[in-house]
C-alpha cells in the first residue's frame, strides 16, 4: 500500500509564517484605522465604497473581506456615524445600494492614501520583483485553498 501522506513538517512553515504575517500586518494597519476612530471592517467598507456611486450588499459583501454576518453590524454603525446611506435602488424596493455620505466620502479622501503611505515603508523593503512574485505566489495559495474548501455558501446549499 503506498502512502500518498505529505509530512507535516512539508508546508507547516508556511502555515505558520503566513498566520504571523496576516498577525503583523493587521497590527501595523489597524494602527493607522484606529487613529481614525474605525475599526478594520468600517474601514475596509469605506475604501472599496470610495470613489463609487455605491454598491448593491451583495456586491460589497464580495467586494470586502468583511463577512455577510458582520456586514449589516459594520453598515448599521456607519450609518449611526452619518458616513454611509442605504437607499433603495428605484428598479427593485428589495435591493438597496449603500453608499458614502458627503461625510464618508471626505473622511476616504482625508484617509485612504494617509493609510497607504503608513502601509509604504513596511512593503518598501522588498523589491518590486519581490512584490509581484509575493503576490503572485499568495493568489496561487488562496486558489489552492479555495480548491479544497468550497464556499460558506456551497456549503448550506448541499
Amino acid at each position: 500500500m503506498e502512502d500518498n501522506t505529505m509530512p507535516r513538517t512539508t508546508f507547516l512553515p508556511v502555515v505558520r509564517e503566513l498566520a504571523r504575517c496576516y498577525q503583523a500586518f493587521e497590527r501595523l494597519s489597524g494602527r493607522h484605522i484606529r487613529q481614525l476612530g474605525l475599526t478594520a471592517g468600517q474601514f475596509d467598507v469605506i475604501a472599496t465604497l470610495g470613489g463609487t456611486d455605491g454598491m448593491s450588499c451583495r456586491e460589497l459583501g464580495d467586494a470586502t473581506l468583511i463577512t455577510k454576518g458582520t456586514l449589516t453590524g459594520v453598515l448599521d454603525r456607519l450609518a449611526e456615524r452619518g458616513l454611509i446611506e442605504r437607499c433603495a435602488c428605484s428598479g427593485d424596493r428589495r435591493s438597496i445600494t449603500v453608499r458614502l455620505t458627503p461625510a464618508g466620502q471626505a473622511l476616504f479622501d482625508n484617509s485612504f492614501d494617509a493609510h497607504l503611505a503608513h502601509l509604504k515603508p513596511a512593503f518598501d523593503q522588498l523589491a518590486p520583483d519581490e512584490l509581484a512574485e509575493t503576490a503572485a505566489l499568495l493568489a496561487r495559495l488562496r486558489e489552492a485553498l479555495e480548491n479544497e474548501a468550497p464556499d460558506c455558501c456551497e456549503i448550506q446549499n448541499n
